[in-house]
């Protein structure tokens, strides 16, 4: 599995505690939230209810993160525009400063993801096959196996520490 499908499944458990990481700081995250998550997020990717997420619906969930991420950097350059604009002449244009925003695109083909996720190799991921990736990190984090990843375990999987 690639360092960036890790990294987004690790940020979807953080994601579970992320309204109220601004205020005070992450919350554990109990494994059935986990669960929850994961089982929600699969429900979004199987489009035609099927029970299974085909490489047209990975086509279809790609392009939807990848539109929303580009919503979500756009916002940041427009803040980041204004925070650099101190003085609020409208000197450094939006158009210059967009410009150097990196290319944006998906970390790996639906091919890739099929040949990552798809363990009995039917061409279909299962509900099964979608969560073991992601429930074997989170294990890893909840060090004590008592089924919640506190925010120690989440630093010391994260540091290494």
């Amino acid at each position: 599995m690639t360092k960036s499908i890790r990294t987004a499944f690790a940020l979807a458990a953080l994601s579970l505690s992320a309204p109220s990481l601004a205020q005070t700081g992450p919350k554990p995250v109990s494994r059935a939230d986990f669960l929850k998550d994961i089982d929600n997020r699969f429900a979004a990717a199987d489009t035609n209810k099927d029970g299974a997420v085909a490489k047209a619906e990975l086509v279809t969930l790609q392009q939807k993160e990848l539109q929303q991420a580009k919503v979500g950097l756009n916002q940041q350059l427009q803040a980041r525009f204004r925070q650099l604009d101190t003085n609020k002449n409208g000197a450094l244009s939006l158009q210059e400063f967009a410009a150097l925003a990196p290319v944006m695109r998906t970390a790996e083909t639906p091919d890739q993801l099929l040949k990552t996720l798809d363990s009995n190799g039917d061409g279909k991921i299962s509900n099964a096959e979608f969560r073991a990736p992601q429930l074997a990190k989170f294990n890893n984090v909840d060090a004590n196996r008592d089924g919640i990843a506190t925010p120690e375990e989440m630093r010391k999987a994260a540091t290494g520490k």
